[in-house]
């Protein structure tokens, strides 16, 4: 499904940002390793240079406990990647950066160096602004951007606590931060500057919209070009 550097800004005006990584935690209220990568996560989201997001799966919904955000798009997406990397690794908590490495969600360490090192995979920015109806998105690539992508709009919880009643996270209260509830296909990027315009999706309570610039396809995901939030 995914993938994306820039910022997003309410009243139509634009606001950049530049972005160094892009951080996916594949996670789950049913396992018990995962709310150290969750409290992880809550911190990375501080830190204005990189765009995260959380992706429920459900695969352990079986051990007792529903995941409440859960989607089987979103394990989906997960298995996708791994047969992209050709690895075979899917587990919780498992981090993804830039599309294109994975680490145990809540190794500081690996998830660090692996920001620095994919550093030249961001290779566009985007620029979203909001315009009377619409969602305004233009791409400005980088000297080495090249290859076609696809821009994407998430609709992420900001934050969320949820209190565990069963399985192997019973009687914890977890916090999540930036739970994809929704990914919408904007459009294909083909190289070059670039601009689309979407029909901005409803919003809940706490809700708020990450953009995506993603090479590959939602069964087949790749590498982040370049990534926005709200």
């Amino acid at each position: 499904m995914i993938a994306i550097a820039a910022a997003l800004v309410n009243a139509g005006a634009a606001r950049a940002a530049e972005i160094r990584g892009v951080v996916e935690l594949f996670t789950s209220q049913g396992c018990s390793s995962c709310p150290p990568a969750d409290r992880y996560l809550a911190e990375l989201v501080k830190d204005e240079s990189l765009v995260v997001m959380s992706w429920p799966v459900d695969y352990w919904d079986y051990i007792g406990w529903k995941d409440t955000f859960a989607s089987p798009a979103f394990t989906a997406r997960q298995k996708a990647y791994a047969a992209m990397r050709r690895d075979d690794q899917v587990y919780t908590p498992q981090a993804v950066i830039d599309g294109v490495t994975h680490a145990v969600g809540n190794d500081r360490d690996v998830v660090q160096q692996a920001i620095t090192t994919n550093g030249k995979t961001l290779s566009c920015a985007l620029t979203i602004a909001r315009r009377d109806d619409k969602i305004s998105i233009d791409v400005a690539p980088k000297a080495n951007a090249s290859g076609r992508a696809t821009v994407w709009l998430l609709r992420v919880l900001r934050t969320a606590s949820v209190a565990i009643g069963r399985g192997e996270n019973r009687g914890r209260s977890v916090a999540y931060t930036n739970v994809v509830r929704e990914a919408i296909a904007v459009g294909e990027w083909s190289g070059g500057a670039a601009h689309f315009d979407a029909a901005p999706p409803k919003l809940g309570d706490g809700e708020a919209l990450i953009a995506v610039l993603q090479t590959g396809t939602a069964a087949k995901p790749g590498a982040i070009l370049a990534a926005a939030r709200e």
